[in-house]
């Protein structure tokens, strides 16, 4: 069969994507990302160090992330995105921004991290007050509420795990029973942290139960690194992804008759906490 009239793929935009070693969740990062655009992902190198503060320090030194980045600059992507939470919010606010000049400066292409976007995205909700869900130890959780401090984020309730590993074996279940614990103060919205833990599916069940924007760390990542190429990032009934109404406002987010709970989970994790 003759297919030389097709004239090969069509092009394909480029997003760079820096991911921890133990990052698992390729294929969450890529349900956000339309069919005209590809990811390029790389790692940093395997360090012998469980889920700390200490490991946030190493995935993210200036050194690796230039090593990265300059790897990613072959396929000439069109912005680069270390995708990594406590990775960008270990050196708080001026850390994060360091982080972004020395990505950018290694591949020179406009880099971002999934904490700064992560502030970005609350800008763009106009929320000052959130309700915070991890998988990480409370010196982890206590970090990133540092960070958000720093940027005029107030938390007003919390629930973490206590994990050092394994997060992406997280099922969707906890992460729902956690979301209901965090929420118990006046929130503008909820922000489940950690690139490492599934959201996707989970993400339109909160915001119809809890009547509020529900933001992700793959989130957020995937739609500010669309948003600096101009791209809209996909995703079922998600206040970030809605397109502003008429007066420029987010359009409401969706009730629970909209939309379902998903309909599969992997097995239940051990040591809530």
């Amino acid at each position: 069969m003759d297919v030389s009239f097709l004239g090969g793929p069509q092009p394909q935009r480029g997003v760079g994507v820096v991911a921890p070693f133990d990052f698992a969740l390729d294929r969450e990062l890529w349900r956000w990302v339309p069919d005209d655009v590809s990811l390029r992902v790389t790692r940093t190198p395997y360090v012998p160090v469980e889920v700390s503060l200490d490991l946030a320090r190493l995935v993210s030194e200036h050194e690796t992330l230039r090593e990265a980045v300059q790897a990613l600059s072959v396929s000439e992507p069109e912005v680069v995105a270390y995708a990594c939470t406590s990775g960008s919010f270990v050196g708080g606010l001026a850390g994060e921004r360091a982080m972004c000049e020395a990505m950018s400066s290694a591949g020179e292409v406009d880099s971002l991290t999934t904490s700064g976007a992560l502030l970005e995205a609350l800008g763009e909700l106009g929320a000052g007050r959130i309700a915070l869900v991890t998988p990480y130890t409370e010196s982890v959780t206590q970090a990133l509420e540092v960070y958000l401090g720093e940027a005029g984020v107030a938390v007003t309730g919390r629930a973490f795990l206590g994990l050092t590993r394994h997060i992406w074996k997280v099922p969707y279940r906890s992460v729902v029973d956690m979301a209901r614990q965090a929420v118990v103060g006046a929130a503008d919205a909820l922000f489940i942290s950690c690139t490492n833990l599934p959201t996707y599916d989970a993400i339109p069940q909160l915001e119809a139960e809890l009547r509020m924007p529900v933001l992700s760390a793959n989130q957020v990542t995937m739609w500010a690194a669309l948003r600096r190429i101009g791209v809209h990032a996909v995703g079922p009934y998600q206040a970030l992804l809605l397109d502003p109404g008429p007066t420029g406002e987010q359009t409401t987010a969706p009730t629970a008759e909209q939309t379902t709970a998903p309909t599969t989970e992997p097995e239940e994790q051990e040591g809530w906490t």
